[in-house]
This record gives C-alpha cells, sequence and structure tokens, in this order.
C-alpha cells in the first residue's frame, strides 16, 4: 500500500525555460541551444554544482576555463536563475488535497543549493512538505541508490510504501530497483492527470 508519494522538482514541480532565458538575453536560437549544451552537458553542472562539491563563484570560474569563448553568457545564466523556472501551480494546488487523503508528501532532487533556493523559496506546496532530500545536501545525486536510501533512512520510510514522480528514466529505473514505485513523468499534462486519478481513487495501489 502507498503512503508517501515522493516528488522531483525540475519538469514535475516546475519546469525550464532555458532557452528562452537565452533569447531574451539576445543570443539567437543556434546559440541558445549551444550554450545551454555547453552548460547543461558539462560534468560542472550535475556533478559539481548539483552535488554542493564547490561554490557557485568557483563553478563559474571553472565555466570560463571549459568554455572561454561562451564564459560570460553562461555566468549570466547562472546569475539571473531566478529567470530560468516556471511554476505549475495547478500541480501544488494537488499537494495539501493529497494530504487530506493521508498520504505523506517528500521532495527528492538533484538541484545546487543557490539554484533550489532561487526556484522554491516561498512556494506555496512548502506547508504540506513533510520532508526533503536534495543533492547538494548530501553530495550525492540520482540515480545513485544512496540519495534514495538517505530519503528512506532520514523519513523512516519502507521503499514498497512509496511512489516516485520524476521525469527521468534512469531515475525511475534506480527508484524501482530499491522496491520503490516510480511513475517517469512525460510531460506537464501527464502528471495532471496521474495525480487527477490518485485524488479520485482510480489509481490502485
Amino acid at each position: 500500500m502507498i503512503k508517501n508519494i515522493i516528488f522531483d522538482v525540475g519538469d514535475v514541480l516546475l519546469e525550464y525555460r532555458w532557452k528562452d532565458m537565452f533569447l531574451d538575453h539576445g543570443l539567437s536560437p543556434e546559440e541558445a541551444e549551444r550554450v545551454g549544451g555547453e552548460m547543461f552537458g558539462s560534468r560542472l553542472w550535475d556533478q559539481v554544482l548539483d552535488l554542493g562539491l564547490k561554490p557557485v563563484e568557483e563553478v563559474i570560474r571553472d565555466y570560463y576555463q571549459e568554455f572561454p569563448q561562451d564564459g560570460k553568457e553562461i555566468e549570466w545564466f547562472i546569475r539571473n536563475g531566478e529567470k530560468m523556472h516556471v511554476t505549475r501551480p495547478e500541480v501544488w494546488e494537488k499537494i495539501p488535497r493529497l494530504k487530506e487523503m493521508g498520504y505523506r508528501v517528500y521532495i527528492l532532487s538533484n538541484y545546487s543549493e543557490f539554484l533550489f533556493k532561487k526556484h522554491t523559496d516561498g512556494a506555496a506546496f512548502w506547508p504540506y512538505i513533510d520532508g526533503k532530500v536534495v543533492s547538494y545536501e548530501i553530495h550525492k545525486g540520482k540515480p545513485d541508490p544512496a540519495i534514495y536510501l538517505h530519503l528512506l533512512n532520514t523519513y523512516g520510510l519502507k521503499a514498497e510504501e512509496c511512489l516516485f514522480l520524476d521525469d527521468r528514466r534512469e531515475n525511475i529505473e534506480a527508484a524501482k530497483r530499491l522496491g520503490i514505485r516510480g511513475i517517469q513523468v512525460t510531460s506537464r499534462d501527464f502528471l495532471n492527470r496521474e495525480l487527477d486519478r490518485i485524488l479520485e481513487g482510480g489509481e490502485k495501489f
């Protein structure tokens, strides 16, 4: 029986407009794709910044060294990260309803401290969240089993009683290997349908 619902943040509780950010900044579509590919494709993003292994200022300097021709644009993007996300208020509104049904709600996400605060501070869902584990806090990130186990152990959760919603297949597969049920979120509409099914009692666990 599912008692706990675990949400990823990026492309689940909110979505990203990173390409539009670059376009608004004056880059062409081709330049935006190139710089975005460099920035997100570098290990500096997911293996350093998201894991909290270096301060953001140091990561920016490392980006200048790795991509000297685009360092200025990458620095601008990181420093203006509050422009990157788009909220999903209709998803957030479902979280208190899940709580009313008796589910406990958790967050498990890969994020740098710098951007996590910019994207989630003051979010309407926080009063209904029972706990969170974010990669920068423990220097481990999905799909490493350690971050899932940290969530389970910290809050005394049983894997078989958890449902995990994440947009990346490899993260869902890692959860399933630990006995956590997972649903890959493929779109905003899909997520809303899945949550509505749970709220209407149509999803049987």
